[in-house]
C-alpha cells in the first residue's frame, strides 16, 4: 500500500517508528515531560499547560488515586469533555498503573451505566460541574 500521508510529514519526522524504544507509555510520556518540559504540552480556549506542568499535575493525581486503595490495574473511568484536565488525568491514571476507561460525557444515563458497569471501573474522575445523573450510574 502507498502510504501517501508520509508526502505531508514534515522534515525530519520519520515515516516509522521503534516500537521497542520504549518499555510502556509511561516511559514515553516521562521521557517528554523532560525533554520538552518548557513547552507547551496543550492549549484550550487560550489557556496552555507545559509539559513541567502536566509532569506535576499528573503525579500529584496519580499519587491521590493511589491513596484511594486502588491496585496496580484497577479500571479508572474518565468523563470529561475536552479540557486542559483531560491530559492531566490520563497521565495521572497510567502513571499510577491502572487501566484508562473514556466514558463520553455526553452519553445518555442508560448508555453511561452501561459503560461503566461492564468496563469494571472502580472510580471515575470528572469535572466538579458534571452531570447530575452521574450519581445515579455509579449505583
Amino acid at each position: 500500500m502507498e502510504r501517501i500521508w508520509l508526502k505531508q510529514y514534515p522534515a525530519g519526522v520519520p515515516a516509522d517508528i521503534d516500537p521497542t524504544q520504549y518499555s510502556s507509555l509511561v516511559e514515553l510520556l516521562e521521557e517528554s515531560f523532560k525533554k520538552f518540559s518548557d513547552r507547551k504540552a496543550f492549549i484550550c480556549m487560550d489557556k496552555s499547560i507545559s509539559y513541567r506542568e502536566l509532569d506535576e499535575l499528573s503525579t500529584a493525581l496519580a499519587a491521590y488515586l493511589q491513596s484511594k486503595g486502588l491496585t496496580k490495574g484497577a479500571r479508572v473511568a474518565l468523563m470529561m469533555p475536552n479540557v486542559l484536565q483531560y491530559p492531566v488525568a490520563t497521565a495521572a491514571v497510567l502513571r499510577a498503573g491502572f487501566a484508562l476507561v473514556n466514558v463520553n460525557p455526553l452519553y445518555t444515563p442508560r448508555e453511561r451505566e452501561h459503560q461503566l458497569k461492564y468496563s469494571g471501573s472502580e472510580a471515575i474522575v470528572l469535572p466538579e460541574n458534571c452531570d447530575p445523573t452521574v450519581q445515579a450510574s455509579l449505583r
